[in-house]
Order: C-alpha cells, then structure tokens, then sequence
C-alpha cells in the first residue's frame, strides 16, 4: 500500500472518529430539550459514601428524596418518596412530618411547596445518643439565590432521622 493511500486513510479514520465523538457530545443536550427540568452535566466525576456514617446517610436521604420530588412527571416518583420516608425516618418522625403537611400544606421535609435545585448536608455536633447535621437547601441558580437550613436529628443507634426542624 503506497504512503498517499495509507495517509487518505489515516485521515478518514480520524474524520470519521471525530464526527462520532462530536456525535456523542451532541446526543445528550438534545436529547434533555423536551424534559420539564433540564439535566445539567455533573460537575463531579464521582461519589462514594458510608452506610454507617450517620450524616451521610441524612445525605444520601436528601439527595434521593429531592430527585423523587424533582421527578413530578414519573409515576413512581410519590411511591418513591413515601418509601425513602419509611426507610430513613423513625416512626414518630414520620407522625412529625405529616402533622406539619397537614397543617402548613407543604413538604414536610423540605419545609416548602417548591423544590430546591441544590442541597448540601454537614454534621454540627452530638450528643444524648444523637447526631444533627445541617441541611442547607438553595432554591435557585445564581447569585441572591434564596437559601434556607435545617436541623435534622439521627439517633445513633438506628441511624434514623429522629426530628426535622427548620432554621431561623
């Protein structure tokens, strides 16, 4: 095979790679244009967590319960969120939430009507065989984004959220 040929296909191939990876980079943004809330590209490579960790896990409860909410259009997005409620609330908590539901007609973990595009949890402190962290939700992008907080109690045994209670 002479070197102009070998060249010629040489640089088909990396045209076509090109066109392909450029493909690739397209499909995603388009194929997000028709959804009620528009996918963002992750700003994390990656994640890891710790199932004992106790703040951890008010995280990854916030984290799933927000996308269940987030997903108003998926059918099994309610169901979802009654059973992240199960699983990560105790019983009296549970109650708590839903008396606060009831009289406020608002969320009872989020502690508004809405839902926030972003939340971030740290631990405060522990003691009397509980832990808080700090649950700060934002509710917009940008600058003057409104942000609010809550304290969000686990019992150190059951890792369970214990009580919720809004900041400020």
């Amino acid at each position: 095979m002479s070197m102009h040929v070998r060249s010629r296909k040489t640089l088909l191939t990396a045209a076509a790679l090109a066109a392909g990876l450029s493909l690739a980079a397209v499909t995603p943004a388009l194929a997000g244009t028709g959804a009620s809330h528009a996918a963002r590209p992750a700003a994390v490579s990656g994640a890891q967590g710790d199932p004992r960790n106790v703040t951890q896990r008010v995280a990854d409860f916030y984290g799933a319960y927000i996308d269940s909410v987030w997903s108003d259009q998926d059918p099994a997005a309610a169901a979802d969120a009654k059973a992240l409620r199960a699983f990560y609330l105790t019983s009296a908590a549970q109650k708590k939430v839903a008396a606060y539901e009831a009289k406020e007609h608002a969320d009872g973990i989020l502690f508004a009507q809405n839902v926030p595009v972003k939340w971030k949890v740290v631990y405060t402190g522990s003691g009397a065989g509980h832990a808080t962290s700090r649950v700060t939700l934002t509710w917009s992008d940008g600058t003057g984004a409104e942000v609010t907080s809550i304290d969000v109690q686990s019992d150190l045994r059951t890792l369970k959220i214990s009580d919720l209670k809004p900041v400020g």
